[in-house]
């Protein structure tokens, strides 16, 4: 695992996309980012960890309900949690999906885009509807790119 570029990917992507970050200038296409070490292959004694986060402060035990979400794979018939809110799923792909939240009270609405590596999972965060998720989409897919040519 080559710790050194992702932290270095992880600090230049997000100044550039997450709202909250110190470096961020503009519009940025995501209120929150979330990235976790996550290998589904390894031992069930390696437990994910939260490598790194921008503008939302996630603990380990909430974003082990998201793992466990995963894992079950049960993405059509059961909601997610990210923090305190919790999401819908509305759009599944092989390696990502995406998902409205529920209990949000904001007029435009909230989504979250989950895209998952060899490596890690990274969690996107915007506030919107479907100009701000595609903006959101664009940006977690450059930074899951990054990764994968690194087969992170």
């Amino acid at each position: 695992m080559d710790w050194g570029f992702v932290g270095k990917a992880w600090e230049k992507w997000a100044s550039f996309n997450v709202a909250s970050s110190s470096f961020s200038s503009g519009e940025a296409a995501l209120k929150g980012a979330i990235l976790i070490n996550y290998d589904p292959t390894g031992p069930s004694r390696l437990l994910s960890i939260i490598a790194e986060q921008e503008g939302i402060k996630a603990n380990p035990i909430q974003m082990n309900h998201l793992l466990d979400f995963i894992k079950r794979d049960k993405l059509t018939t059961q909601t997610f949690t990210i923090a305190h809110n919790q999401y819908v799923v509305t759009s599944i792909h092989e390696r990502w999906f995406c998902g409205r939240c529920l209990n949000t009270s904001k007029p435009a609405g909230e989504g979250a885009i989950v895209m998952q590596t060899a490596a890690f999972i990274l969690v996107g965060l915007y506030d919107g509807s479907m100009a701000s998720a595609s903006r959101a989409m664009v940006a977690v897919d450059q930074f899951v790119a990054q990764l994968t040519r690194r087969n992170l």
